[in-house]
């Protein structure tokens, strides 16, 4: 098994057991592949939920560019609803796994067609 498929596992164990979802795998691994080396380095791997820099450059780059939304107050809202769902007292939260969850929270999966 590769680095990548070990954190797409990790990943999804995340989603089953921190965020109680059942992880469409096929998506997860788009969604994965799409964070690009980002996923490798320690720093870049997780979202720094308590920044509201980091939140801002997941509305922008993510959000806005990869999904295509429109800005708005309904972005953050999902953001908080999320970071939520993963928990306020989690250290780790992934990138990947937010990702994902934002993803499915606006019904993007066509972004990874």
């Amino acid at each position: 098994m590769g680095k990548r498929d070990e954190l797409i596992a990790k990943y999804a164990d995340d989603l089953k057991n921190k965020c109680k979802m059942t992880p469409d795998m096929d998506l997860l691994t788009k969604v994965t592949i799409g964070c690009g080396p980002a996923i490798y380095n320690a720093d870049s791997a997780t979202i720094a939920a308590s920044q509201q820099s980091e939140l801002d450059l997941v509305k922008s780059n993510f959000l806005v560019k990869k999904l295509g939304l429109k800005d708005g107050p309904e972005l953050n809202a999902a953001l908080n609803a999320v970071i939520e769902t993963y928990g306020k007292s989690e250290r780790n939260k992934y990138r990947a796994v937010v990702y994902y969850m934002l993803t499915k929270h606006f019904g993007k999966e066509s972004a990874y067609k």
